[in-house]
């Protein structure tokens, strides 16, 4: 029997672009919203996740989106970079490094596995791209998403400032180095 739960690269068009919109919103309010300024959040959230700024995304090279569906609705999905430069000293290369942007999963999908099946896609999709780290930032408060990540074997290599709105955050930037490379 095949599980219910989808995961599918993006098309770039703009059903997809709306829905990453309204998802990017609404699971970054609900993960961040009690600990910040109603308006720094509400500045961040217009200049981050308008749908054409969503289609902007979707339709750069650069990006990948892994969407999950279940039942074909959308509960949750990471936005991928290639070739990051996050964590390296000026004028290192980047190439082969993947960084995880985002991975939003809806909050009523919590503590379900998406999540983990979500950063299993990831990872797979890095080694198929022949990748020698996944990088990402993560803000230094959030408690609960540095102990998934660190499950999933990530290290912290550095900090780097996040704004959101007005108030400057803290950022870990982690990297997990993928076998052989």
């Amino acid at each position: 029997m095949s599980s219910p739960l989808r995961i599918s690269l993006a098309k770039a068009n703009a059903a997809t672009a709306a829905q990453l919109a309204d998802l990017g919103r609404q699971t970054f309010h609900d993960t961040f919203a009690a600990r910040n300024k109603s308006e720094d959040m509400a500045a961040y959230l217009a200049a981050t996740f308008g749908p054409e700024l969503q289609l902007a995304e979707l339709q750069d090279r650069e990006n990948t989106f892994l969407l999950a569906h279940m039942q074909n609705e959308l509960v949750g999905y990471a936005k991928l970079r290639d070739n990051s430069a996050l964590g390296l000293l000026e004028n290192q290369d980047s190439t082969g490094r993947l960084e995880i942007e985002r991975l939003y999963v809806r909050d009523d999908w919590q503590g379900t596995g998406l999540g983990a099946a979500l950063m299993r896609g990831i990872l797979a999709l890095a080694e198929q791209l022949h990748c020698t780290a996944v990088v990402l930032g993560v803000w230094e408060k959030n408690e609960q998403a540095r102990a998934f990540y660190q499950r999933f074997g990530f290290r912290q290599i550095g900090e780097h400032p996040f704004p959101i709105g007005q108030d400057v955050q803290n950022d870990l930037i982690l990297r997990k180095g993928l076998a052989g490379r």
